[in-house]
């Protein structure tokens, strides 16, 4: 997991919130909704301890990624690298840790989820040999309308 530039690698913690919430928005192609405020990430976390890692160099949050399992499959979130610090491998790094922490835990599958119209998120994950999946259709529900749940 060598790069060209100097940077440090931890876990992702509560703490580094703020941070990483600015970086996201910062972010071309990021989706952000009601699920990135600050307790819903804590949460995340909490439930998903050693999974999720943030870079840093130079005194700054540079990079982080957010990763999850359901005891079944892994999940990718919010790979974000700041524009200064991309094409020097750290993606790849953060993404790499991830799967590893993954992997330790007997999950041997990942997904991830990239807005249709987010070209260089796609770009990226294909040259890191990610496979684009056209026989899926996502559905999603937001649980918090006031309708009936049906």
């Amino acid at each position: 997991m060598a790069t060209s530039i100097p940077f440090s690698v931890r876990e992702f913690l509560p703490d580094f919130y703020e941070e990483a919430f600015g970086l996201w928005q910062r972010t071309p192609g990021m989706g952000l909704s009601a699920a990135d405020e600050g307790p819903a990430i804590t949460s995340f976390l909490d439930r998903n301890p050693g999974l999720s890692f943030l870079a840093q160099a130079d005194g700054l949050l540079v990079g982080t990624i957010l990763c999850g399992t359901d005891g079944r499959r892994g999940f990718l979130y919010h790979l974000a690298v700041a524009p200064k610090w991309r094409r020097h491998g750290l993606g790849k790094d953060l993404t790499l840790r991830s799967l590893a922490a993954l992997r330790e835990r007997g999950i041997d599958k990942c997904h991830l989820f990239v807005i249709s119209d987010n070209e260089l998120g796609q770009n990226f994950w294909t040259a890191t040999g990610w496979t684009k999946r056209d026989d899926l259709v996502i559905f999603s529900r937001n649980l918090t309308d006031k309708g009936q749940v049906t």
